[in-house]
């Protein structure tokens, strides 16, 4: 007669096996939706995101103030960055080059460093890169305007009115960057209607 083996018979672990692969399936469908869904809601043009009205104020590097009251009618790209930030070297050259083609059409990219260190290393990092859209220093006021900031980079495409439509934690994919970017600006304003209308 065959003594009985202890721990879990062959079909009990194939079974275990099968449910930690779908666990780790799901996990995956999970992550990969949370970072890719608002790359796709940028492209299509849907958004979770919107509403928000940020008030702001920055000084750039080159001293020129600016406020976000002064950039309506404009599509405006605020982009959270750091000089250590992988991703952020990444997306760089497509926020550069997105100001170059698109500035005169109404487009402002404006960069908020989240660097700690000094401004004369930053000012170097962007040199080196060839960066001349407006850049800045984040403020805890600015965080806060936005909403808060829990990544970087993290980019903000506004639309003429000053609302929010897209956020995007991470890497920003320039075909949806442009898409999001080129969508809103063929937009029309919609004109705010007195209230009791």
């Amino acid at each position: 007669m065959p003594e009985p083996t202890s721990g879990p018979t062959p079909t009990s672990s194939k079974r275990l096996l099968v449910w930690g692969e779908r666990l780790l399936t799901v996990g995956l469908l999970v992550f990969v939706a949370y970072r890719l869904g608002p790359q796709m809601g940028a492209l299509v043009g849907v958004s979770s995101d919107e509403g928000r009205e940020p008030v702001y104020e920055v000084t750039t590097f080159d001293g020129h103030r600016v406020r976000s009251a002064d950039l309506l009618g404009q599509v405006v790209v605020v982009n959270f960055w750091a000089t250590w930030c992988g991703p952020c070297k990444l997306e760089m050259p497509s926020l550069q080059s997105l100001h170059e083609d698109k500035a005169d059409l109404g487009v402002v990219v404006l960069g908020l460093s989240t660097d700690v260190g000094g401004q004369a290393g930053i000012e170097s990092f962007l040199s080196e890169r060839e960066i001349t859209y407006s850049v800045g220093r984040a403020t805890q006021q600015h965080r806060q305007a936005f909403g808060g900031i829990h990544g970087t980079p993290t980019t903000f495409i506004i639309d003429k009115t000053g609302v929010v439509r897209h956020r995007v934690v991470g890497y920003f994919a320039p075909p949806a960057l442009r898409v999001a970017v080129n969508r809103l600006l063929n937009e029309e304003p919609v004109p705010a209607t007195p209230d009791g209308d």
